[in-house]
């Protein structure tokens, strides 16, 4: 661990797996509908990077958008679908990365679930727009940075720890492991 880990008089490392980790996801992106959604991730170029809005997080972790079946993202997923989420939740807690396998489809039932009326600005034909397409992102592994006790606690904590010098941080991380 980082030396400042060290200096904690608290716990501020826990992994998770499984359920746990599936739940942790969907929390920490409660207060995130935006994410950083990253292709090309593999090849050995630049990432290619856009802003997203996600549409649903199950409990299994999964992650659900709607994407044009004539998008650069669309074509990238198809020639590899490794592709990297990050959140950011709030200016100081709610901070995931997530490594996932995204697959796209043309469910009608799961397009209908997801659709809004803004959505309209850019499938213009409502949401039986025929290049409306759904992208799931199954979560394999990712990181996880937040706090224990909210906001206000987490910078009280701080601001005596650097009164005392002593490092009170409320942080928490670790590793989300095959939600």
């Amino acid at each position: 661990m980082d030396s400042i880990n060290q200096q904690q008089p608290e716990k501020n490392h826990e992994d998770l797996s499984g359920q746990e980790a599936g739940k942790k996801i969907k929390e920490l992106t409660e207060n995130a509908d935006t994410c950083y959604f990253c292709t090309k991730i593999t090849t050995g170029q630049p990432l290619k990077v856009r802003p997203m809005s996600v549409r649903k997080v199950d409990e299994d972790g999964n992650f659900w958008f709607l994407s044009s079946d004539d998008s650069t993202k669309n074509a990238d997923i198809s020639q590899d679908p490794g592709v990297h989420l990050l959140f950011q939740g709030s200016a100081h807690s709610d901070f995931l990365s997530v490594y996932g396998q995204a697959s796209i489809s043309k469910d009608k039932a799961m397009i209908k679930e997801l659709w809004e009326p803004i959505l309209k600005a850019w499938f213009t034909e409502g949401e039986d727009d025929p290049r409306i397409t759904v992208v799931k992102v199954e979560a394999k592994e990712g990181y996880y940075w937040d706090n224990k006790h909210g906001n206000a606690i987490a910078f009280a904590k701080t601001v005596v720890g650097a009164v005392v010098g002593k490092t009170l941080d409320d942080s928490i991380e670790g590793k989300l492991i095959n939600p």
